[in-house]
């Protein structure tokens, strides 16, 4: 059995987006305001989308990907808060639909049943956000109590830059009231 957190503990679910690559910038800002960490990520996101080892030395914790066999411990406590960032197109809508088919699925599908708050910056091509089962999912998992973030196209700017993924307003949204 995995010991209490002395510190708030937070998962950090991440999904297949190009922005994950930063991912280590909420890691931080979350440690910062005085939350223990430990990430949890889908399957493709895991073939490369982050730096999965400097993310594991980053929290001092194996990340989880895949389900544990039932005589295996608990790697993390229970968590205090989630946050899925960057949230994709496919694991929102199987979310809303109670789709646990991977450990990060069903991590956040057993959060929302267990009244854990949950904070969402969805990572999402505008095409894809314009899709109605998008739009169902989001109104669906809003009325779970699901916080979400501004939606993130990653689409370059008018100066042709991109604009930085906003990492620190996933904590802001689990402080709210």
């Amino acid at each position: 059995m995995t010991p209490p957190a002395e510190k708030p503990f937070l998962y950090v679910v991440v999904c297949a987006a190009g922005i994950a690559a930063d991912v280590g910038q909420l890691i931080t800002t979350a440690q910062e305001r005085g939350w223990e960490v430990g990430v949890i990520a889908t399957p493709l996101a895991m073939g490369g989308f982050f730096d999965t080892a400097a993310v594991a030395a980053q929290t001092g914790r194996p990340l989880r990907s895949a389900w544990r066999s039932p005589a295996d411990p608990r790697p993390f406590p229970p968590p205090d808060a989630v946050v899925v960032a960057p949230a994709t197109f496919n694991t929102v809508n199987k979310w809303a639909a109670g789709l646990a088919d991977t450990l990060a699925v069903g991590t956040l599908c057993e959060a929302v049943g267990l009244g854990v708050p949950v904070a969402v910056l969805p990572c999402v091509a505008d095409a894809l956000a314009a899709h109605p089962a998008y739009q169902d999912s989001l109104i669906r998992l809003r009325g779970m109590g699901v916080r979400f973030g501004e939606p993130y196209s990653g689409m370059p700017g008018e100066d042709g830059g991109r604009p930085g993924f906003p990492w620190e307003s996933a904590l802001d949204l689990l402080e709210r009231r």
